[in-house]
C-alpha cells in the first residue's frame, strides 16, 4: 500500500510503502536527502488485514478553516481536505508542569517561553469548536503541560459546560489531586466529568523511567481522593514502552476491577517517539497496537483475547442507525482503523468477560447499517417498523447461555441506539470497563491517511484545529512561539 509519510529529519513529505513482510506491517520510505527509513507500522499483518475492513465510514467537516497550500499535513487547520470531524478537542491551558518527565511528548516546562492561553483566548478556542458542522464538537480535554497549575482551571471548566460540552475532562499527573480532596471537589462542582490519569503502572520502576521519580503513591492517592469527592469517572492512561512497563498490562487491568467505583477505563497509550524521548530508543522500544493486544491476552490468561478487540471506527454503522433514526448528524469516531482498539468487558464477580463473547458484534453493526437504511428509504413511516425489528432481530445476536445471568448488557446497547444520546452510552461505561488502545504517530512511523481521519485535535488561539499527531509532531512549536510571552518565575501547585 502506499501512503505519504514525512523525512523524520527534514520534515518533506515523501512516498512511503506500508507492506507485510514476516507476519508483520512495516512503513518504509527514503528521503533524498536523509536516505531510508524502516519501521514497524503493526506487529500483526493478520490482525491489521481485520482492522482494515472497517476502513470507509466518516463524515467530512463542512466548514473547514484552512484551505490546501502546501497539502497534508503542513496545512492542518483543520484544511478541507480532512475527512473526519473532531470528536476529542485538546485545549493545552498552559506550557508550565510540576513535573518534568523524561519521555514527555510536548517537552512541557522546558521551554525558555511562557504559552498560556488568556481564558478570552480559551472561550473562542471552544467557541470554533463548538462552531463545526455538520456537528459541534461533543468533547474538550484540557491538557498542557499540566493543567491543574492554573488556578482558573474551574471556571474554564464552568466555561466548557455554558457551552455545550458533553464530556469534560482534564489530563492530569494527579499531583494537585493528591494534595487536596477540596481541589477535586470544586474541579467536579464545576462540571468536570473525567479525570484522564496518568498512570504508568503498580511498582516504582515504570515511573522512575517515565517520570524522573516513584509517583505511584500520589497517583493512589489522587485517585482516592477522587473517591471521596465523588467524582467517579477515571480513566488511567498508561504510556506504554517496551520492556519498562509492558509486563504491568495484567495487574493494571486488575487494579482498575478492584476500583470499578471510579475507575472506568483504561487507556493506552503506546510510547511516541516525539518530544524529549531519545530517538536511539526506537527500535529498543517501539511497541504497537497488535504488541498490546498480545500483552492483554497473555496477561488475562486468555479472558481477554486479541479477537475481542475491535477498530474504533467500526461504530460508523450505530452512527448512521443514530442520524436515521434522530435526522440529524451524530459525530462518531472516524479515525483509520490502525489508529486505535477497544472493547468493553462486563466483570462479573470478579471474573472478566468481554462482550464479544456473549454479544455478536459484527452481526449488530450489519444490522444497524440495514435498519439506518431502511428507516432512510422509508421516512418516519420507517422509523417505528425499523427500531421494532432492529429489537427483535437484535436478541437474536445476543448468546444468553454464555451471557452473565446478572449482565443487563443487551438492554443498555438498545438504549443506546434508542436514545442515541451520551447518557445512555454512559450507562454502558458504568456497567462495563472500557479497555482501550491509541498510538499516536511519530515521525519515523507517519501516515499522511491516518491524519487525514484523525478525530482528536487541537484547538489553538489563531482560530485553527490541528489533528493530535501533526500538532505534536509538525505545528506545536509554532503555535506556542507565536502566542508566547517572555518566561517569568510563576508558582507551580
Amino acid at each position: 500500500m502506499k501512503t505519504n509519510s514525512l523525512c523524520p529529519e527534514c520534515l518533506r513529505r515523501i512516498e512511503a510503502d506500508v507492506v507485510e513482510e514476516n507476519g508483520r506491517v512495516i512503513m518504509g520510505k527514503s528521503c533524498p536527502e536523509h536516505g531510508s527509513f524502516k519501521d514497524i507500522y503493526w506487529s500483526d499483518s493478520q490482525l491489521y488485514r481485520r482492522f482494515m475492513k472497517f476502513n470507509g465510514n466518516w463524515t467530512a467537516p463542512e466548514n473547514p478553516i484552512t484551505k490546501k497550500k502546501r497539502g497534508c499535513p503542513y496545512d492542518c487547520g483543520i484544511c478541507s481536505e480532512h475527512k473526519s470531524q473532531t470528536i476529542l478537542a485538546n485545549i493545552d491551558v498552559t506550557n508550565r508542569c510540576n513535573q518534568h518527565c523524561p519521555i514527555c511528548f510536548a517537552n512541557s516546562d522546558e521551554q525558555s517561553y511562557l504559552y498560556e492561553p488568556s481564558k478570552e483566548q480559551i472561550y473562542g478556542m471552544m467557541l470554533t469548536l463548538r462552531n463545526e458542522k455538520p456537528a459541534p464538537c461533543p468533547a474538550v480535554q484540557f491538557s498542557g503541560g499540566e493543567p491543574t497549575v492554573r488556578e482558573d482551571l474551574p471556571e474554564l471548566i464552568r466555561m466548557a459546560k455554558e457551552l455545550g460540552f458533553i464530556q469534560v475532562q482534564i489530563a492530569t499527573n494527579g499531583i494537585r489531586l493528591a494534595n487536596s480532596v477540596e481541589y477535586v471537589k470544586k474541579l467536579k462542582e464545576a462540571g468536570l466529568n473525567t479525570v484522564y490519569l496518568q498512570f504508568d503502572g503498580l511498582t516504582k520502576t515504570p515511573y522512575i523511567h517515565a517520570r524522573g521519580y516513584n509517583a505511584l503513591p500520589r497517583k493512589l492517592v489522587a485517585i482516592e481522593n477522587c473517591r471521596a469527592a465523588g467524582l467517579n469517572s477515571v480513566t488511567l492512561v498508561p504510556t506504554l514502552v517496551k520492556g519498562i512497563n509492558d509486563h504491568q498490562i495484567g495487574s493494571m487491568i486488575d487494579f482498575c476491577v478492584k476500583n470499578r467505583d471510579v475507575v472506568r477505563s483504561l487507556n493506552v497509550q503506546p510510547v511516541s517517539f516525539t518530544g524529549r524521548i531519545d530517538k536511539s530508543e526506537l527500535e529498543k522500544r517501539r511497541i504497537t497496537i497488535p504488541d498490546f493486544l498480545a500483552l492483554v491476552e497473555e496477561q488475562t490468561d486468555g479472558a481477554i483475547a486479541k479477537e475481542d478487540f475491535y477498530p474504533i471506527p467500526c461504530v460508523g454503522s450505530i452512527s448512521h442507525f443514530i442520524e436515521a433514526w434522530k435526522g440529524k448528524v451524530t459525530p462518531f469516531p472516524s479515525c483509520h482503523p490502525a489508529c486505535g482498539a477497544a472493547t468493553f468487558v462486563f466483570i462479573n464477580n470478579g471474573r472478566l468477560i468481554p462482550l464479544t463473547r456473549f454479544i455478536d458484534l459484527e452481526g449488530i453493526l450489519e444490522l444497524t447499517e440495514e435498519s439506518a437504511e431502511e428507516i432512510r428509504k422509508n421516512g418516519k413511516l420507517g422509523k417505528v417498523s425499523a427500531i421494532t425489528k432492529f429489537s427483535k432481530k437484535f436478541l437474536s445476536f445476543v448468546d444468553y447461555k454464555a451471557m452473565p445471568k446478572s449482565s443487563t448488557i443487551p438492554k443498555l446497547v438498545i438504549n443506546i441506539f434508542k436514545k442515541g444520546s451520551r447518557q445512555a452510552l454512559a450507562k454502558l461505561f458504568e456497567n462495563t470497563l472500557f479497555l482501550g488502545c491509541m498510538h499516536f504517530q511519530d515521525l519515523y512511523n507517519f501516515d499522511c491517511d491516518r491524519v487525514s481521519r484523525c478525530v482528536i485535535h487541537y484547538a489553538t488561539p489563531d482560530g485553527r484545529v490541528i489533528p493530535f499527531c501533526t500538532y505534536n509532531t509538525i505545528h506545536r512549536r509554532e503555535v506556542e512561539k507565536k502566542f508566547a510571552r517572555p518566561l517569568q518565575t510563576l508558582k507551580v501547585a
